[in-house]
């Protein structure tokens, strides 16, 4: 009986009785192949705008790294396909390469790790209608300072230690109408309607506006003149 392989990383099982004063080499290349899929990083150049990720049968190859980080100098967003589209693949993606890769093992779905940025990915091995998907918006965290068991993430750990936008406001300092001015659907019309003049007037005068939106300060034009004050004081006292 021939040997088999493990159906997703590529471990060579020797049958009974096969590769006879030869299966050490065989063994120290399933550890090789062990080490990579547990802690090994692999650096992966990639060029162009496709790369096929490959796990070979029986020898070591780039689909059994654990870290994938993408470098060398793509001429554009790459694609790199995982292959073969039957087997279930965990990688942790580091981008460095300058350019946005797309992780593709089928007609399903991929996902895009953007240039600078790191994400865990699983490969579904559904074959042609594989999918790879980003395991990391999903992702849980529950943090409490004192017993790492709470739900929501303190203001110094980076979160707003709240689940709900009225008390996050709060522990940041913003509440309405006390930190902050609530909304006001009519103020906001206003500021969009109008621009404002951005230095006071001088004493008496007032807002004008130039018909198209534009308010400024002007003398008040009109009015009762100083002779028509007297000549009514004189006749309504």
């Amino acid at each position: 009986m021939a040997s088999t392989y493990t159906s997703n990383t590529g471990i060579e099982l020797i049958a009974t009785g096969e590769q006879s004063g030869t299966w050490g080499d065989t063994t120290n290349v399933n550890l090789q192949i062990i080490d990579r899929l547990t802690n090994g990083v692999g650096s992966i150049s990639l060029s162009g705008t496709t790369h096929t990720l490959t796990t070979s049968d029986g020898s070591l190859s780039e689909g059994q790294y654990k870290l994938l980080v993408l470098g060398g100098s793509p001429s554009g967003t790459n694609t790199i396909t995982i292959d073969p589209n039957d087997q279930q693949k965990i990688f942790f993606v580091r981008n460095n390469s300058g350019e946005n890769a797309i992780f593709t093992q089928g007609s399903g779905t991929n996902v895009t790790v953007v240039d600078g940025y790191t994400a865990a990915i699983y490969a579904d091995g559904a074959g042609a209608g594989a999918n790879v998907v980003d395991l990391t918006p999903n992702l849980q965290v529950l943090v409490d300072d004192a017993n790492w068991s709470g739900t929501d993430l303190s203001v110094a750990n980076g979160g707003t230690g709240a689940s709900s936008a009225s008390a996050a406001r709060t522990n940041l300092g913003l509440v309405i109408g006390t930190d902050v001015l609530a909304y006001d659907a009519n103020l906001q019309s206003f500021v969009t309607t109008f621009t404002l003049p951005t230095s006071d007037g001088t004493t008496d005068q007032v807002l004008k506006t130039n018909g198209s939106g534009t308010l400024s300060f002007a003398d008040a034009a009109g009015g009762i003149s100083t002779g028509k004050a007297i000549a009514m004081a004189i006749v309504f006292g």
